[in-house]
C-alpha cells in the first residue's frame, strides 16, 4: 500500500493514512538494527547494507524514496573542494581536503560551463538517469521512486566556484554573475530533456538557493536569473506530464511563490521553511513534505518529539499530498529511543 499511497499523494488523491519518507535513517545502522534484527554496520558488503536498508525502508513504511543521480561527478573537471564534516556512522563521509581552482573571482565572472565541461551526451545522460531509478525501483519496490538533479543550478555554481568565489563575484558584479548562471543553465538543458524521457513518473529536483537564515543575495538577483531558467528547465517536464518535487535546504519561504510559478508539484523543505503558508496557499494544488525538526529528535523530550509530530500532522493532515519526513535528516546521532518515539509518535497519528 506504500506505493500506491504515495501515487495517490503525488496525484492529490487523499489516502487513508498520512504518507512519509525520510532522509538518513536509512543509514543509520544501529537503528536498522533495532528496527530490522538485521545485524549491520559501517563495515559490512555493500550488499548486505542494501539488503538492511531495504528492510528498513519497508518496515518505516516509506511511501517516497527521495533520489538523484545528476551529481557533483558531472563537475569534477572544474570545482572547488570544501571539505566535508562527519555525518554518517562510522565517518566514512569525513573529508578535509579543501581546494579552489579559481585564484581570482574575476575568474568565475568569465565561467563558460559549456566550454569547460563540453556538451552534455543526452543519450547517456538518459541512459544513467533510467538505470539509477530502474535500480532504486527494484530495491524499493514499495516506495515511489525517482531520479533527478542535485546540481541544478544554484547548487551547481556553490559546487563549482564554493561559497567565498560566487559571493565575491556576486558582490563584484551581479549581473555577469546572473550571465554565468544563465550559461549553467544551458549547460544543464540536456539533462532535463533526458529526464522528460526518462521512464520515472516523478522527478526530484533539488537546489539549495539559500542559507538557514533565508536569501543570500538580493531577493532580486533571483528573480531575474534564477527562477527564469528554471522555467526554461522545467518546461521539458512540463511537456512529458512529469511530476516535478523541489528540494531547497534552509529558509525558502520568501520564494515559494517563486518557486510554484515555475510549475514544480510539490516542495520539500526543512523546518525553517514555513510548511504552514505551503498547506494553506498550495495544501490543494501541490504535494509537499516535511518537516519535523530533526533537532528535537536528536535533543528533546518525548512531550517536544509528540509537539513536533503534531505540528507536522495538524498542518499536513487535511491536505493530499501531504507526506510527513523529518526535515533535514535522521543522522546516526541521534538517540535511538527518541527516533523509535517519532516513528511510534507518527504512526499513532497518520490515520486520517
Amino acid at each position: 500500500m506504500s506505493f500506491e499511497r504515495g501515487m495517490a499523494a503525488f496525484n492529490l488523491e487523499m489516502t487513508d493514512k498520512i504518507p512519509r519518507t525520510e532522509y538518513s535513517a536509512q543509514r543509520y545502522w544501529k537503528l536498522i538494527n533495532t528496527v530490522t534484527g538485521i545485524k549491520v554496520d559501517e563495515n559490512s558488503s555493500k550488499d548486505e547494507q542494501a539488503k538492511a536498508t531495504a528492510a528498513f525502508i519497508k518496515a518505516w513504511d516509506y511511501s517516497y524514496a527521495w533520489g538523484v543521480v545528476i551529481h557533483s561527478q558531472y563537475l569534477n573537471k572544474c570545482r572547488t573542494r570544501m571539505g566535508h564534516a562527519t555525518f554518517e556512522a562510522g565517518g566514512g563521509d569525513f573529508n578535509n581536503k579543501v581546494y579552489c581552482p579559481f585564484e581570482d573571482p574575476e575568474e568565475c565572472l568569465k565561467f563558460d560551463a559549456i566550454k569547460v565541461y563540453g556538451e552534455v551526451n543526452e543519450r547517456d545522460a538518459l541512459a544513467t538517469v533510467n538505470k539509477y531509478y530502474h535500480e532504486r525501483r527494484e530495491a524499493y519496490p514499495d516506495a515511489v521512486n525517482t531520479t533527478g538533479t542535485y546540481i541544478t543550478l544554484v547548487s551547481g555554481l556553490i559546487d563549482i566556484f564554493g561559497w567565498e568565489m560566487l559571493l565575491m563575484g556576486l558582490a563584484i558584479d551581479a549581473k555577469q554573475m546572473g550571465k554565468v548562471t544563465d550559461r549553467y543553465a544551458e549547460w544543464m538543458m540536456p539533462f532535463f530533456r533526458a529526464l522528460a524521457d526518462c521512464d520515472a513518473e516523478v522527478i526530484t529536483i533539488h537546489d539549495d538557493i539559500v542559507w538557514t537564515s533565508g536569501a543570500f543575495v538580493n531577493p532580486t538577483w533571483y528573480r531575474e536569473f534564477v527562477f527564469p531558467n528554471y522555467k526554461k528547465m522545467f518546461a521539458p517536464l512540463h511537456e512529458a506530464g512529469k511530476k516535478i518535487i523541489y528540494t531547497s535546504d534552509g529558509d525558502y519561504t520568501e520564494f515559494i511563490d517563486d518557486v510554484a510559478d515555475c510549475g514544480i508539484n510539490g516542495f520539500v523543505m526543512e523546518p525553517m521553511t514555513d510548511m504552514k503558508y505551503i498547506a494553506e496557499k498550495y495544501g490543494k494544488t501541490h504535494s509537499f513534505v516535511g518537516n519535523a525538526d530533526t533537532r528535537i529528535l536528536l535533543s528533546g523530550t518525548k512531550e517536544e518529539i509528540y509537539n513536533e509530530v503534531k505540528r507536522c500532522v495538524d498542518i499536513g493532515k487535511n491536505c493530499p499530498g501531504f507526506f510527513m519526513a523529518v526535515g533535514n535528516h535522521i543522522p546516526s546521532n541521534t538517540p535511538i529511543e527518541n527516533a523509535l518515539y517519532y516513528n511510534e509518535v507518527f504512526e499513532k497519528l497518520s490515520k486520517r
